[in-house]
């Protein structure tokens, strides 16, 4: 049958609904397919949320199905070749301590590895690694496909089997039901997604790729509210026409700690990235694209990251800075390819290419493909419980940017969650809710079910009030017992965590304990600029000097040297890390406690808030949408102040 170019249309079959778009091969419903069991979980996408869902949904113990559009792009780096980063770093070490994949497949393709804020504290350390971009979609394909219970089809998925309320399954492009327990929705630019280059655009999910059909629709007309967000890529180059020798070198560490808690070989070798920048000539002759530019002239209606704007978007919004700076970003071992990060752009493509060749070191530059900007449907966040659940659909679940965040270590935080309460769903067990205090991943899912977000939702350390208890350096501490508990984390995982306490506590008793004479430590001291002790003291005490290091301690005094020769250079950070921020911890603590308070004082889910007279109407509207579950999540709800928290207080009899 010929393709055809109707308008969608709602198809009822008995107390089933589906939305079905006629541009499809045919639109006739195909009977459950020999070839398809009943699953327990399916997982639309295969993107960073997708792939996380389907190995923590089949690593549990369900029977899952990861439908792709084309199983040649599964985890596929759309944009930057890298992972990690300021708090998203943090992240992934939490997605590797509950015994997700992202860390794992990380260590295994990286061509760099950096670990930034080194200056700051330990509660703003965080990992950062350039990926090859190949390499890292085919180790992440070989884990899924050496997971067990986990099976693969290639088609669209255009609409869901919904029943009584409850998601039963999904149909096909090729039109084939196939039925499950629960779905997990990991769509990420697909849905209904358009890509702009200048004036040109075009249906597509990302480029070269076909857009997603039909789910938006459907639950649109199932009562689901959705929006347009905006997110884009820069150019990719050919490395070599560049010159480096204009440009600044920004090699990788010099010791390679990594993002998973297990022992992955790490490369013996390290790719350069380099640091350039533009100029007024790059601004002024981009400035003659502006007006062909889609964003200006109004044919994008989504809005863009905030923090990651293009570079027409920045020259326009900080029009005093005559620089701006780019990081030169290679794809891989094997390809001449560059990533031109800090240049995204949507303009013509031979206003970027005529930009670009005034760039130092872009002057002979030949361009693979042009930057452009894609525009895409999403579902704010406040649709959700914090199971990533649906509030309409029981056993649906929302992963990744369909809940409006952008960045791969948010997708993939979030479908490692999907993916685990997908599968407690289908075994009636308990949700696995992570609190603010417990993990960036539950400041994520917090901020976006308490407060939504109307543009894309990316994290930073300053979103974590607990950063100080929520390091990079300590996920598997707080993490991996509890997703062990689960089935999820291996016994090695947990075996490892259990090593690593027991070292970390013998490491501070042997700094409580052990002092140390001025003759060994004052060489020292005066290598760093700090004042010269007189008598021996506590190396615990010593420690707690700003610039004093344990690792430089034990170059120092041999007594030191042996007695941690056989720790572990993670444990003896761990240590470290403890001893000198532990009244900084222990202020944390008793902030959680306190707001814990609020936190277990649950509001019934039938309370009615516009019986109370004393909340303003915008408090009541707001509380009645958001449906809170305790009085923590009311009080982070964006507009009700602590007067609304005190009200309800009184009313629930507190």
């Amino acid at each position: 049958m010929k393709q055809g170019a109707g308008p969608p249309f709602l198809f009822s079959r008995g107390t089933q609904s589906f939305l079905y778009n006629t541009l499809q091969v045919n639109t006739s419903v195909v009977p459950l397919h020999p070839m398809f069991q009943e699953y327990d979980v399916i997982v639309v996408g295969a993107g960073h949320a997708g792939c996380e869902a389907a190995a923590a949904a089949a690593n549990l113990g369900s029977r899952v199905l990861l439908v792709t559009m084309n199983m040649q792009t599964i985890a596929q780096m759309s944009c930057n070749p890298a992972m990690g980063g300021i708090a998203k770093g943090q992240i992934v070490r939490e997605i590797d301590a509950m015994g997700g994949y992202s860390g794992i497949v990380t260590d295994q393709s990286m061509i760099q590895f950096r670990m930034l804020n080194r200056s700051k504290g330990p509660a703003m350390w965080s990992p950062r690694a350039q990926s090859d971009r190949m390499l890292f979609h085919i180790k992440w394909r070989e884990m899924l496909e050496k997971t067990p219970n986990l099976d693969f089809f290639q088609d669209m998925v255009k609409g869901l089997l919904v029943e009584k309320g409850k998601v039963n399954g999904v149909v096909t492009g090729l039109g084939h039901e196939i039925r499950s327990k629960a779905v997990v929705l990991t769509n990420g630019t697909f849905l209904n997604g358009i890509v702009h280059i200048g004036e040109k655009n075009f249906g597509g999910g990302r480029m070269a790729e076909t857009a997603a059909t039909g789910i938006t629709e459907q639950l649109v007309s199932l009562g689901f509210e959705s929006d347009r967000l905006k997110t884009g890529t820069p150019p990719r180059v050919d490395g070599r026409s560049l010159d480096y020798s204009k440009m600044e070198e920004q090699p990788g560490d010099e010791v390679i700690s990594g993002f998973s808690y297990l022992d992955i070989e790490k490369p013996k070798r390290q790719i350069s990235c380099w640091i350039t920048y533009t100029n007024s000539t790059v601004h002024d002759i981009l400035k003659t694209g502006f007006d062909r530019s889609p964003m200006f002239a109004g044919r994008i209606d989504g809005v863009g990251p905030r923090y990651c704007p293009s570079i027409e978007d920045k020259i326009n919004r900080f029009a005093e800075r005559d620089r701006h700076q780019l990081f030169v970003e290679p794809e891989g071992w094997n390809t001449v390819e560059i990533y031109v990060n800090g240049f995204s752009t949507s303009l013509p493509e031979e206003t970027q290419y005529e930009a670009l060749r005034n760039i130092p070191g872009f002057e002979k530059v030949k361009m693979f493909r042009p930057g452009y900007a894609i525009e895409y449907d999403y579902f704010p966040p406040t649709q959700l419980q914090y199971s990533l659940e649906t509030k309409i659909l029981k056993n649906l679940f929302f992963a990744g940017q369909i809940n409006g965040t952008t960045g791969y270590e948010e997708a993939a935080c979030q479908g490692l969650m999907a993916g685990i309460n997908a599968h407690q769903a289908t075994k009636e067990l308990e949700p696995l809710i992570l609190k603010r205090s417990d993990a960036y991943i539950g400041v994520l899912i917090d901020d976006l079910i308490s407060k939504g977000t109307r543009e894309p939702y990316r994290m930073f350390t300053s979103r974590a009030e607990f950063r100080t208890l929520l390091r990079q350096d300590n996920a598997d501490l707080r993490l991996t017992g509890l997703s062990h508990k689960l089935g999820l984390a291996s016994d090695e995982r947990m075996r490892k965590v259990d090593e690593k306490k027991e070292a970390v506590e013998n490491i501070i008793d042997f700094l409580r304990q052990t002092s140390v004479e001025p003759d060994s430590v004052n060489p020292y001291f005066e290598t760093i600029g700090s004042s010269p002790i007189t008598e021996k003291q506590k190396l615990h005490k010593v420690l707690l000097r700003p610039d004093v290091e344990l690792p430089a301690l034990q170059e120092t005094i041999p007594a030191v040297a042996t007695a941690l020769s056989t720790y572990s250079a993670d444990s003896i950070e761990q240590a470290s890390v403890q001893v000198k921020y532990e009244v900084y911890i222990e202020k944390e603590k008793e902030l959680v406690q306190r707001m814990s308070l609020l936190e277990e004082l649950a509001i019934p889910e039938t309370f009615d808030y516009q019986r109370i007279t004393a909340l303003g109407n915008e408090a009541r509207e707001k509380l009645t949408r958001a449906k809170p579950r305790t009085l923590g999540q009311a009080s982070r709800i964006s507009g009700i102040n602590p007067s609304d928290v005190q009200i309800l207080m009184v009313f629930m009899g507190r």
